[in-house]
């Protein structure tokens, strides 16, 4: 093991916290088992009962709050609280993976499967239509946390000050806590227009 890698056992892993507090209602293993992709092939998973309503949304589950859009068997979405811009969603593997190199099969099918989905809702959400798709691994890659996650960030026309200058940076800087009642009203909007891009498949709305 790397000395500069973080690790941490998953009790402990802020992510795993939302995954486990988030269950997803379709048929699949327990969220606290080693291994979620273990499932077998056979079961399916309901696409729509992925998207949490918003009774079951609530963002005093965990500490900080968590602003939940998907809770899927393997996929978990959720704005991060330090968002570079108005939007800014992370999507993680359910599963308490470090980095990609570590994503079983069903894990990187499932998050392949949902990040277009996810892209478009946090266009036609925010209304900016350019977007980062960005993934660290490892401590000198600027992964701060050490659980396989995706961050897609509108770029507006008008961008924050950032005191770096880099996109690279994905530690707190100078960025502003997300307040809860813009998180909650945002996320709400988000599985609303989530649930329209799932109904659009029709019936190919499962997994």
């Amino acid at each position: 093991m790397n000395e500069l890698d973080l690790h941490y056992p998953p009790d402990t892993c802020p992510f795993c916290n939302i995954a486990v507090a988030f269950e997803t209602l379709s048929p699949s293993p327990s969220p606290t088992s080693p291994s979620p992709s273990s499932s077998p092939p056979a079961v399916e998973e309901d696409l729509p009962s992925c998207i949490p309503s918003d009774d079951a949304s609530d963002p005093a589950k965990t500490t900080p709050s968590s602003f939940v859009v998907l809770a899927s068997r393997n996929v978990v979405a959720f704005l991060d609280i330090l968002p570079m811009t108005r939007g800014h969603l992370l999507v993680a593997t359910r599963g308490h993976r470090v980095k990609v190199e570590d994503m079983e099969g069903g894990e990187a099918r499932d998050v392949g499967f949902w990040l277009p989905l996810l892209a478009r809702t946090v266009k036609k959400v925010t209304g900016v239509s350019d977007y980062n798709i960005v993934q660290n691994n490892g401590a000198r890659a600027a992964q701060v946390v050490p659980h396989v996650h995706f961050h897609i960030i509108p770029r507006p026309a008008s961008m924050p000050q950032i005191k770096s200058k880099s996109w690279t940076m994905f530690g707190r800087g100078n960025r502003d806590d997300l307040d809860d009642e813009e998180g909650a009203a945002l996320a709400g909007e988000m599985r609303r227009i989530l649930r329209e891009e799932v109904e659009r498949l029709g019936a190919r709305g499962k997994l």
